[in-house]
């Protein structure tokens, strides 16, 4: 079996939100790994399983899933093409490009972007790397919650986590199940803006939202992915 990507990250107690909060609070250092954030989890054993032979991937992406196929693919030396839209900031655009990645700006918003990439995935044969819906992305991102288990000493009160497409709400979800955690409550947290599951919850059924303007453009997608619903 192939090595990950990923590394196992720190579980650090905050003792200021703890004092806040009144009970232990930890956090997951996520931002520690290589491409910045959790989305290498899946987005790595993705790549390992469907682009080892692949003449290059290609990832729509507001900046994190964008990070981690653009690192994925260098450590596995096939070319990546990764799809912004035109709200991505410049630092993000640059790093992306110090990973060796070719960076297509489409479109206001990522579902912009995600249509140009499965265009190209289509029209040029590239792998199509999605950055929150596949069943390869939940199942690599389900090792946060098996390190977090192996961390604790006990199961937590609740795990608490942000929402842009799903992928990560899904990927702790089979990774509670997987532990034996299923009676562990989920906080799903979203911003003003892009409330895509908040709204999909309230309505009943999946909603696309008809904007994406919240500041925080990473989470900004217009419809949460259906495994999450």
């Amino acid at each position: 079996m192939a090595r990950p990507f990923h590394l196992n990250t720190p579980l650090l107690e905050s003792v200021s939100m703890t004092q806040r909060v009144g009970t232990p609070v930890f956090l997951k250092m996520e931002n520690s790994q290589p491409s910045g954030s959790f989305k290498i989890r899946g987005i790595g054993h993705l790549c390992q399983q469907l682009a080892t032979d692949s003449k290059g991937v290609v990832c729509s992406s507001g900046g994190n899933a964008g990070m981690a196929a653009a690192y994925v693919a260098r450590k596995m030396c096939v070319p990546a093409t990764i799809v912004v839209p035109s709200s991505t900031p410049q630092l993000v655009v640059q790093r992306l490009r110090d990973q060796g990645a070719t960076v297509n700006i489409t479109g206001k918003v990522w579902d912009d972007a995600n249509a140009e990439a499965l265009r190209l995935a289509e029209t040029e044969g590239l792998t199509y790397v999605p950055p929150f819906d596949h069943p390869l992305l939940w199942q690599g991102h389900s090792s946060v919650v098996s390190e977090v288990a192996a961390s604790l000493e006990e199961k937590p009160g609740a795990v608490l986590l942000s929402v842009g497409g799903g992928g990560l709400l899904c990927g702790v979800i089979q990774g509670l199940k997987d532990v034996g955690w299923t009676d562990v409550p989920v906080i799903a947290m979203e911003t003003v803006g892009a409330d895509c599951f908040n709204a999909a919850v309230k309505a009943g059924r999946l909603v696309t939202l008809d904007d994406i303007t919240s500041e925080a453009k990473c989470l900004g997608a217009k419809t949460v992915c259906r495994k999450a619903f």
